[in-house]
């Protein structure tokens, strides 16, 4: 018997979500919205050799979706198999012997074990094993003074550093989830752990906040609160507070950070740092498709420093990467080289070698896991895709404005789709949200947007700018001249206009 697909394969070719259908969609619904997509993508709409060759995928692409899911048997062995179950020949499908209804009973069981193993996906794991290594008798060795020790013909390598972490997230509802953390080092014979658990709850689609309750055998018991907000579309600001009691007594902490996007790919930082180490420091971090780039200046005690780094990013298969960076300041001058590789679905591999005055010369040698990575190649493919549906659909969004423009109805202002608050540690990733206003408002009809409870990413004219992550719909739409404002979730059915999504204004 034929095995059924993972749900990644099956995500793969959604054809509910191309449709825009529920599961349980009717053979009228179903109709419905292939006509309308079909009108929408028909080839001979469009003269431009390109837009009619992208008009013709799409179009087969929208027939083949509907062939599937308007024949009963074909669409009950596409719910379990996916596309693969549907290209078998012969013994394979015949053996299964199974009515639609039996179908779809196992399609119920195997949906409810995919829940299952998504929430196990959800509590999105990490770690990190770093290793240094001290190299510097291979370049500056004393052989006069020590020429009548044994074995002193060979230069010695040692392992002086390492550092092992670990966490892991439990989502407790739609707005709070849990977050434990633990960390071992060792450095020249010293060793010593922490762990930590924080309690994160999302206020608003602005902001967020962050309990956290750590311990360690060297610092002591820790508190903390953490507080994120989007004062503007480009700028944000992070408030961290911390109590850190010690033999010593109890010493307080603040750390606050501005930030502001410059461009698309341009972010720059204002950082001061009170109590603990405190220090000024500003910095800018440019990211894009193959190059990774910071500058960043501190005053501060003990350590005052001017940093500048490049990483060049290669597109291939392993996503490798080299980088290179030059670090000055009161404690000497580093300069530090290096390269990195993925060398499984959720591990990467990287080493460098730090040469410094008057540190000397070491090795750091890195392993970095990662769950649910997806490649740079593959959200590009889709981003692509995407972004020629949307080409296509400009003509008839057009109409369609318009159409609505004359009896007041529903206008999509603007609409987001991706993850609208990052964590702090990664400011420095690529934009998350794309623009999708275009494509829903070529959903409208009759001045009402219908979603089904399906992840958007199917939708023509959308893709999935961050894999792996919890994703919303943020919308701001017109109606009857009154501006309207709603937050979905990725899998949340979607019904506008709503009495519940205007604006109050008053006052």
């Amino acid at each position: 018997m034929a095995t059924a697909l993972n749900e990644e394969e099956l995500d793969n070719e959604d054809y509910y979500s191309l449709l825009n259908v529920r599961r349980e969609a009717s053979s009228e619904e179903l109709k419905a919205a292939y006509r309308r997509l079909c009108m929408l993508y028909h080839p001979d709409k469009h003269r431009d050799p390109e837009l009619k060759s992208q008009a013709e995928r799409l179009f087969n692409l929208v027939h083949q979706a509907y062939e599937v899911l308007s024949d009963p048997q074909t669409r009950a062995i596409y719910d379990i198999y996916g596309k693969r179950g549907l290209e078998m020949e012969g013994w394979e499908v015949v053996e299964r012997r199974r009515t639609p209804a039996e179908i779809r009973e196992e399609f119920e069981r195997l949906q409810r074990e995919r829940e299952e193993r998504r929430l196990q996906q959800r509590t999105n794991p990490k770690g990190t094993i770093s290793v240094g290594i001290d190299a510097t008798d291979l370049f500056d060795r004393y052989e006069e003074e020590y020429e009548d020790v044994s074995g002193s013909g060979f230069p010695q390598i040692e392992i002086n550093k390492m550092h092992i972490s670990q966490s892991i997230e439990a989502p407790l509802t739609a707005t709070d989830t849990a977050i434990l953390s633990g960390s071992l080092s060792t450095q020249n014979g010293n060793g010593g752990g922490s762990i930590n658990f924080a309690l994160r709850r999302v206020t608003s689609a602005k902001g967020w906040g962050e309990l956290e309750f750590g311990a360690g055998d060297l610092q002591g018991p820790l508190f903390g609160l953490k507080l994120f907000r989007n004062l503007t579309p480009r700028c944000f600001v992070t408030t961290n507070c911390a109590l850190q009691f010690s033999s010593r007594g109890i010493r307080p902490g603040l750390t606050t950070v501005l930030a502001r996007n410059l461009d698309k790919n341009t972010v720059g930082y204002l950082q001061w740092r009170w109590g603990i180490q405190s220090a000024m420091n500003t910095s800018i971090v440019r990211d894009t498709k193959t190059s990774h780039f910071t500058v960043a200046l501190q005053l501060g005690i003990p350590h005052s420093f001017a940093l500048i780094s490049y990483q060049h990013k290669f597109q291939d298969d392993d996503q490798t990467r080299v980088k290179g960076s030059l670090k000055a300041g009161f404690f000497g001058t580093v300069v530090e080289y290096g390269a990195e590789r993925k060398i499984s679905r959720h591990s990467v591999l990287g080493a460098a070698v730090s040469v410094g005055v008057p540190q000397g010369v070491s090795l750091k040698v890195k392993e970095l896991e990662k769950q649910r990575e997806s490649t740079a190649t593959d959200i590009l493919q889709k981003k692509q895709e995407a972004e020629a549906a949307v080409r296509l659909m400009q003509e008839s969004v057009r109409r369609i404005i318009e159409a609505e423009e004359s009896r007041m109805g529903l206008i999509i202002v603007n609409a987001w789709y991706g993850k609208f608050v990052n964590d702090k540690s990664k400011k420095s990733e690529k934009v998350k949200v794309i623009d999708v206003t275009v494509p829903l408002q070529c959903l409208v009809k009759d001045s009402k947007l219908i979603l089904t409870e399906a992840s958007k990413a199917g939708l023509p004219g959308f893709y999935d700018p961050c894999v792996g992550e919890e994703k919303n719909l943020k919308v701001l739409y017109q109606f009857r001249g009154v501006l309207h404002q709603v937050m979905a979730l990725d899998n949340e059915a979607l019904r506008i206009p709503k009495q519940s999504h205007r604006i109050d204004t008053d006052g």
